[in-house]
This record gives C-alpha cells, sequence and structure tokens, in this order.
C-alpha cells in the first residue's frame, strides 16, 4: 500500500485540481454581490440516513481556500447519521465558504455513500472473519478519497494503484505464456529491480489454483467467479500456502455464502462505482 506521505499528497492534488476546475479565475457569483469584507457562516446539514464521511478531507478544503475560516465539528468521520443531524460548522469569509462549498458537498456526499454501502457489506460478513476490499474500480481522480471513504466504512483498500501490488490476472498470465511463467517471470522482474511488491495471482479454476500453489511466493490467490462448491474445496487445496479471495459478480445476496467457504477477503468493485451519494447541503444561518 502507498504510504501516509504518498496518500496525503493524492488528496492534495485532488484538491488543487477540484478548485481549478471549479472555480478558476474567478467565483463571479460572489465576487459580484457579496463583499469581500463580508463573514458569515454555515452548517453541514444531513438529509438522509447512513454513515458520515468526508469531515476531515471537508476540513482540509476549508484550509486550502482559506486558512481563517473556522470549523467546528460535531459529528465525526464513521459515525452514523440520519435526516436533521449537523455535521459541522463553518464560520469567516463569506466569499471563501461558498467558494469551498461544492467541493466539500461533492466529496462528503460521495465518501459517505460509500462508507454507508461498505459498511452494510461488513455487517453482510460480521462473524465469518472475511474482510471487504474494495478494488481499483474508482472515479478517475479522486481515488484517495474514494478508498479512504471504503476504510471510513470499515472495510480494507486493495492496492492504491498498479505500482504497490503486483496482481496477475487473466490476460497477464495469458500475455506471459501461462501462470508458471507469469510468476516467474515477475519475481525476476522484482528482484532485478528492488522491488518489494506482494504478488497477487487470479485463477479461474481449480487446475490454476493447483498450478499457482506449485510455485513459492504467492500473497494471495484470486478466486475470480468460482461458485461456492469450487470455492469451498479451492480454499481447502490453498491451506496456509497463501491468503484468498472471491471475486466477480459477487453481491449483498451471495457474500455470506462465500464468506462461509472460508475465503480471507470479498472484493467488490460495487462499494465505489455502484453508490448514490448521500443527500447533504452546506446551509447558510
Amino acid at each position: 500500500m502507498i504510504s501516509e506521505t504518498q496518500f496525503q499528497h493524492e488528496l492534495q492534488l485532488i484538491i488543487v485540481n477540484a478548485i481549478r476546475e471549479d472555480v478558476g479565475p474567478g467565483d463571479y457569483s460572489s465576487l459580484a454581490c457579496i463583499p469581500a469584507s463580508a463573514t458569515g457562516r454555515a452548517k453541514l446539514l444531513v438529509k438522509d440516513t447512513g454513515i458520515l464521511a468526508g469531515v476531515t478531507f471537508a476540513q482540509q478544503v476549508f484550509n486550502y481556500v482559506d486558512p481563517q475560516l473556522q470549523i467546528e465539528v460535531f459529528i465525526h468521520d464513521g459515525t452514523p447519521v440520519t435526516h436533521g443531524d449537523v455535521a459541522f460548522h463553518v464560520s469567516g469569509s463569506s466569499q471563501s465558504i461558498l467558494k469551498a462549498e461544492r467541493l466539500v458537498l461533492n466529496a462528503m456526499q460521495r465518501m459517505s455513500a460509500i462508507a454507508t454501502k461498505t459498511a452494510s457489506y461488513v455487517k453482510l460478513l460480521e462473524g465469518t472473519g472475511t474482510k471487504v476490499l474494495d478494488t481499483r474500480k474508482t472515479t478517475p481522480g479522486i481515488r484517495a478519497i474514494e478508498k479512504w471513504a471504503v476504510k471510513i466504512g470499515g472495510g480494507e483498500n486493495h492496492r492504491f494503484a498498479l505500482y504497490d501490488m503486483v496482481m496477475l490476472k487473466d490476460n497477464h498470465i495469458d500475455f506471459a505464456g501461462g501462470i508458471t511463467p507469469a510468476i516467474q517471470k515477475t519475481q525476476e522482474y522484482l528482484k532485478v529491480n528492488n522491488l518489494d511488491l506482494k504478488i497477487i495471482v487470479e485463477a479461474r479454476d481449480l487446475e490454476e489454483v493447483r498450478e499457482i500453489i506449485s510455485n513459492p511466493g504467492v500473497y494471495r490467490i484470486l478466486l475470480d467467479n468460482f461458485d461456492y462448491n469450487q470455492t469451498r474445496e479451492a480454499v481447502a487445496l490453498i491451506g496456509d500456502y497463501c491468503q484468498t479471495e472471491s471475486s466477480g459478480g459477487i453481491n449483498e445476496q451471495t457474500m455470506r455464502h462465500y464468506a462461509e467457504c472460508g475465503v480471507d477477503y470479498i472484493s467488490s468493485g460495487a462499494l465505489t462505482h455502484s453508490i448514490y451519494n448521500m443527500d447533504l447541503s452546506l446551509k447558510a444561518f
């Protein structure tokens, strides 16, 4: 996984680019009718039910736009919320509050939706020992806040990008000439380039599982589109050789059944690509 320093850098890039995109040369609506000296305050109003996420990110946005803005937080990230709750107050320059408003809302609405969905998946797996993972199926440019939201919801992050973990999927395996060549070439590449990266290998059937476990050094096997019986058999074959992960068409109705097969992780792209934003608003008062 990426370091905290790298992660904070990603967050800063998101903020800088989003403000550039939204404000450009100026927020002319505010500049035209609100004096630069005007001050005010606003509250983050919850108009939905779920898990709140993005409060800390909102603080970073406000600080970037105007370090003089004051934020008083009442509800922290990861807290269940319902209609009518107030997450925080922000006070200071009225122009600055309005400049930051859209980015704060866009980010918090999406992050809260992701955290809420993740929390519902985590609850479905209670007592099984299986953990929920996200994927790289994120919105381009804002991956850091989406993966952050998964963590807030109680899930775990898969690799952040293509550079912090090796994942040999079906196309890599086919292009490399098979499972064993793909693993061996990868291990040699990592050694030559002095890279300390974990290796995950996808298996499409039990025969591929058998071939993978005949090679040393694999961190996790991804059981892609296996049914329940195949998953149980694969878990038994793998034993304590490495970690196991199920993926492929798994949903709320099936995920606990997969967890009960004994896999360590279930990964779901739906956490970040199939969610409906939580209804939030920033209201002056």
